[in-house]
């Protein structure tokens, strides 16, 4: 036998050795690909079983079952407390919040492209509601009101539905914010987990992106308090999200009903904010006294009063000229108004301007005083005794800076 007789028999075995070989390869591949299908097909029928499970009710009684969900992260508002956040988004411009989504559910490539949109929507909790464990535990027993006071009517009643109430038979909100900006910097914050079973009530924030940092957005024009746990945010789409000619009812359009006519601040102010940013720029959102001044005067250009207080201010308002202490409910509800405002006072009636509000920003306590006529004078600001943030590591202008000039 030649050469070439071994060289061919070295060739058909090689060609029929790489043969076998792809065909197992082939089956391989087939069977991986048939159990690819078989798991997927288990999955589907699994989340088809449980969607059809979840919609099935508790009990007979017909009661709706309820959805786990934990927020993605949580706000860093400059609004303190309850008191003062604006009714509504985009109402104060130079109202910012640091979004800061828990590293551990939300990466920082999920945020890819979102700093192309100028605004954004916000679903969150409305957390400090008094009545969320009745509501999501025992909502047979939240004392649920179909009617709501509303601001804009003078704390004549409305369907909730018809309002924007935080009391909700779901507690859950939408705003709208503007967003300053993102940047590719990490930027890891521990957040405390939140496990949030909601069963009743959510709202929709609209807020404007100022930047993105990370795991962070730089909000502005927020309507929400500090700490607000957030489900979800979403781009604003202005070809789909806003609608020309929508109709609202007549009491919606009326412009300007609790607009303050004129806000004005003290002599002393000046000096007292000036002796109390040294230590309150470390953890502002904001670049000077000056710009934190504006945002004060942007918030108090719009009567943060509950109805109760306008109403009967000397039933509800913090403290006296002379520093006598009366009922401090300057957090209190609009919707909860109803409940302290139906019998008469006992007090006699306070001169308006006898009387000492307050509104905390940034842990910062501002008092402030309204006229007869309307108009503001904001006297000084303090530290809040009420307000601490610890050793909380806070978002501030200087992380900023860069992505804000």
């Amino acid at each position: 036998m030649n050469a070439g007789s071994f060289l061919l028999i070295f060739v058909l075995k090689r060609t029929i050795y790489i043969w076998r070989k792809s065909r197992e390869l082939e089956k391989s591949l087939n069977s991986a690909l048939e159990k690819c299908a078989a798991e997927r097909q288990g999955r589907i029928r699994a989340q088809q079983s449980l969607r059809k499970a979840l919609a099935q009710p508790k009990s007979e009684n017909l009661e709706m079952t309820s959805y786990p969900m934990t927020p993605i992260g949580a706000l860093q508002s400059c609004f303190s407390t309850r008191n003062g956040t604006p009714r509504q988004p985009l109402l104060v411009p130079l109202a910012r919040a640091c979004l800061v989504f828990d590293a551990a559910r939300v990466p920082p490539a999920s945020l890819e492209g979102l700093g192309e949109y100028s605004h954004c929507w916000i679903i969150y909790v409305f957390h400090l509601n008094t009545d969320l464990e009745k509501l999501w535990k025992q909502p047979s027993k939240s004392k649920f009101k179909a009617k709501v006071r509303v601001p804009r009517l003078k704390g004549e009643k409305m369907g909730v539905f018809a309002t924007r109430s935080p009391h909700r038979p779901c507690p859950i909100g939408l705003t709208v914010a503007k967003g300053v900006q993102i940047t590719a910097e990490l930027h890891v914050l521990a957040l405390a987990r939140l496990d949030v079973v909601l069963g009743s009530s959510w709202l929709k924030s609209i807020g404007e992106v100022e930047a993105v940092q990370g795991n962070m957005v730089l909000l502005s024009g927020v309507d929400l308090v500090d700490g607000t746990p957030v489900l979800d945010i979403k781009p604003y789409l202005p070809y789909c999200d806003s609608i020309e000619g929508a109709a609202v009812p007549e009491w919606v359009t009326v412009d300007k009903v609790l607009a303050v006519p004129a806000v004005s601040f003290s002599k002393g102010f000046f000096s007292a904010l000036a002796d109390c940013w040294e230590k309150a720029e470390k953890k502002s959102l904001y670049a000077s006294p000056d710009e934190f001044q504006r945002l004060i005067k942007q918030v108090l250009s719009w009567d943060i009063r509950s109805v109760s207080q306008r109403n009967r201010p000397h039933d509800s308002i913090v403290k006296m000229a002379n520093g006598n202490a009366l009922d401090n409910t300057s957090d209190l509800d609009d919707e909860q108004d109803e409940e302290t405002s139906g019998g008469k006072s006992d007090r006699n009636p306070i001169p308006s301007e006898s009387i000492i509000y307050h509104l905390i920003l940034e842990g910062l306590d501002v008092s402030y005083r309204i006229k007869g006529n309307g108009n503001v004078i904001i006297e000084r600001v303090t530290f809040s005794s009420d307000i601490s943030y610890g050793n909380q590591n806070r978002c501030n202008y200087l992380m900023w800076r860069d992505q804000l000039t």
